[in-house]
């Protein structure tokens, strides 16, 4: 899991590439216009009403399903918690997602759904958006955090030690199983979030489930989440959000020797669907 795909270019921000340069006085004022509007008002609403009421609703949501994770067989229940308290943290911050390219995928197949990761307001924005039931690749630092790490335990999730990957491969290989079985499992192929705003390569190791359990790859562009709360701030800074769905990719035809160029593949797909690259038929959540 510790392999890298090297890439030299990375993505520049949505819609970058079809702007003309503009003058200096044009920046400077639109550079303002930005600060002004996530300005001290900004700031106050966010840590003062947004950042207490999340950590509320994961206090609160997090002790009420305790007992249910106890009698909960398939995870759907823990799920649905998961779910309702995402949908409730963007309506709170008023971030909306439009989702494009639902239509490309059979939402009843099982798939591993490799995603862009800018943000920790990147999972919210998936439980909320996608309309089935999944388990997510996590870091083994994630478990340290109250109610959040005793949540991931009880739903099924799937954790990585990312410093000793071996320590990993009973998860892994239970992993493995879930896919086989049935269940959807949505990965990060970047290991990490994006410090700059830019996708960071890929872990090649990420795709190694997939290929294991011969299930398709779909990619998935987060668009607006490093904007909204990139790392190293509390400061949430209220927008719309999209989530850009690819066309699945095929693992039948890679195997475990050229695991770099299905990354390659992948982390291509997520690049286009990141620049704009793709048709729109969207819904919001």
């Amino acid at each position: 899991m510790q392999d890298k795909t090297v890439w030299s270019g990375r993505p520049r921000p949505l819609g970058s590439e079809a702007e003309p340069a503009k003058p200096e006085a044009a920046r400077n004022y639109e550079s303002h216009a930005r600060n002004r509007k996530y300005g001290l008002l900004s700031h106050l609403r966010s840590y003062f009403v947004y950042d207490p009421l999340i950590w509320l609703y994961t206090i609160a949501f997090g002790i009420t399903s305790i007992p249910f994770g106890f009698f909960d067989k398939d995870g759907s229940i823990l799920h649905g918690f998961a779910r309702n308290w995402s949908k409730l943290i963007l309506k709170t911050i008023c971030s909306p997602v439009r989702v494009t390219g639902l239509e490309k995928i059979d939402t009843s197949r099982t798939y591993v759904y490799a995603v862009n990761h800018a943000s920790a307001l990147d999972i919210p924005v998936l439980y909320a958006s996608l309309p089935f039931q999944f388990r997510i690749v996590h870091k083994k630092e994630l478990l340290s955090y109250p109610v959040i790490g005793w949540h991931l335990k009880r739903s099924g999730q799937v954790c990585v030690d990312q410093q000793n990957p071996a320590h990993s491969v009973g998860q892994i290989k239970s992993a493995v199983r879930t896919l086989k079985n049935g269940m959807p499992l949505v990965i990060f192929p970047e290991g990490g979030r994006t410090a700059d705003g830019h996708i960071q390569p890929f872990l090649a190791g990420a795709f190694f489930m997939a290929i294991k359990a011969t299930v398709d790859i779909v990619p998935i562009a987060l668009i607006g989440t490093y904007e909204l709360l990139p790392m190293d701030t509390f400061h949430i800074k209220s927008r719309p959000l999209e989530m850009r769905i690819g066309d699945p990719i095929p693992t039948s035809e890679w195997t475990l020797r050229n695991l770099q160029g299905l990354s390659a593949k992948v982390q291509q797909e997520i690049e286009e669907l990141y620049n704009g690259s793709t048709e729109r038929v969207s819904r919001t959540t």
